[in-house]
This record gives C-alpha cells, structure tokens and sequence, in this order.
C-alpha cells in the first residue's frame, strides 16, 4: 500500500509523521529500521504516528519510535512537530492540544509567535521511575567505565536521561563515552546520555546522545533534563535558554513538583508517499 507521510524537523533532529486516523497500518520494527536508514530508505531520528484518543479527555494518541525501531514515551522536539502536523493535516483546529503518549499525558499549545510550548511534565528523580539499578536516590551517581569515573546527574522526562557537565561542548566526548554510558549496566533499559557545558545563568549549551539513535542535532527532552540538572545544581536561573547544535530551545522549570515547559521551532520540509 502507498502510506502518506510528512518530513519535519525541530531544530535539526528530524522525523517521518504519519496520520494514522485517515490511514491504517501497523508498523513493525524492522521495517521501521530499514525506513530510517538515510542511504535506502527516507531516513530520520524518530518515526511519529498519530492516532485517535484513548481517553475520552484527549484530543490524540501520539507514538514515537527510534530509529531502532524501539517504541519511546518522550520527545520534546517531536511533539511540537506533532502539534504543527495535526493543525496542517486539518485534523484540529484547537491553540491548545492534549494528548498521550506510552508515559502519560501531553499538553502542547500555540504561541503568538508560532512557536511550540510542550508541557513535559514532572521531572522524576525516583531510581524506579528513571529506570536506574540502585537502590536509593542520590543527586550524582558514579559511574566506572573503561574510560574512567564518571559522577552523573539521572533523571526521567518521560523517557532517561543520563548528565554530565563538561568545560568544553566542542570537545566533549559524545561519540565515545556517550555509548558506554547510554549501555551502562546500572541502566537496564539504556539511557539518553546529555553533555552541558553551563555558559551563565541564563544559558547552557548540550549535546545528546540518544538511545537507539546516536548523537542528533537536538533532543528536546534531553533539554528539558540538563536545565533540571544544571537547575538542581543551583547553576542556573528558572527560565534559560539551550543551545544544541541545531538551535536553541527556551526552558522553564520552577522546580519541586513543577511541569518543565519547553518552547521552540517546529518546520514542515516535504510531504510524500511511500509504497509498503
């Protein structure tokens, strides 16, 4: 069958969206590995599907898959492209959307400016709700690697996040300990490894490596993760702004038992057909 789909990107960390209440197909893993793949297939960071409420409060049911074909419950990035594809595709009209995803509730709404805020929820530091093989909460975990000791910051957006602070971004170690750490035997279902250099306290730059995906140019949830550290760390004020490599993101986090709101950018590159 021809499956219609939409390409999008939120600061360089890209997608394949896909409308799955006109349309009806069942992805499974493989394929969805091969459609990633940027040589032979369409190639993204993440395939996000839309799908009718499950809940009667909520406008959609949104699915987010790694390039590995792994099933997520947390992008940042991806739902402000999903809230800009259901207004495009004409499937709402609404300036504020609620939504669900595998790890709970999402509430995204429109600004003035045409800008995206997602309320990402409740930071959880619980070694239980990261998840994280330990049997307390602590505000940095040691790590051993073959590449030294290495004291992390871990937390749940939805999905793990892994943190460390570096001097240099430019130089940090991303593409060889970012591995180790995301395969790290203390995280039992691999983590998203992020990287902060902190500028001032009104900004920080990271970089991400993803679980089932590698370093991308942006990770909105791996953003809203280092303001919380950098925040829990007392390095920075309550409303920052993030530098990844493909742009920035504005945070807010009042701490405690506060949402982190992320706001940012969502962009439409093509639309298309592919046969399935």
């Amino acid at each position: 069958m021809k499956l219609a789909f939409t390409k999008m990107h939120g600061l360089g960390n890209d997608f394949m969206v896909v409308d799955l209440i006109t349309q009806n197909f069942n992805f499974h893993t493989e394929q969805i590995r091969r459609i990633a793949d940027r040589n032979k297939g369409i190639g993204f960071d993440q395939l996000l599907t839309v799908e009718p409420p499950i809940n009667p409060y909520t406008d959609f049911h949104f699915r987010i898959y790694n390039a590995d074909g792994s099933e997520v419950g947390q992008c940042g990035n991806g739902m402000r492209c999903l809230a800009r594809f259901v207004r495009d595709q004409q499937l709402t009209w609404k300036n504020k959307i609620r939504a669900t995803t595998i790890s709970g509730n999402i509430r995204l709404q429109f600004e003035n400016s045409g800008l995206v805020t997602v309320q990402m929820g409740v930071p959880k530091f619980e070694p239980r709700d990261i998840p994280l093989d330990q049997p307390n909460k602590k505000e940095l975990y040691t790590l051993q690697t073959k590449l030294g000791e290495y004291k992390v910051t871990s937390l749940s957006m939805g999905n793990p996040h892994a943190l460390l602070f570096v001097d240099d971004i430019e130089t940090a170690p991303v593409e060889t300990l970012g591995p180790i750490i995301c395969q790290h035997e203390m995280f039992p279902e691999q983590i998203n490894v992020g990287f902060i250099q902190v500028i001032d306290k009104k900004k920080i730059k990271i970089r991400v490596f993803e679980r089932g995906s590698g370093e991308t140019l942006a990770c909105g949830s791996g953003a809203c993760a280092a303001m919380v550290a950098t925040r829990v760390a007392n390095l920075c004020e309550d409303n920052i702004r993030v530098d990844l490599p493909g742009g920035h993101l504005f945070i807010r986090w009042k701490g405690s038992a506060k949402s982190v709101q992320m706001t940012g950018p969502s962009t439409i590159v093509y639309r298309g057909h592919i046969s399935l």
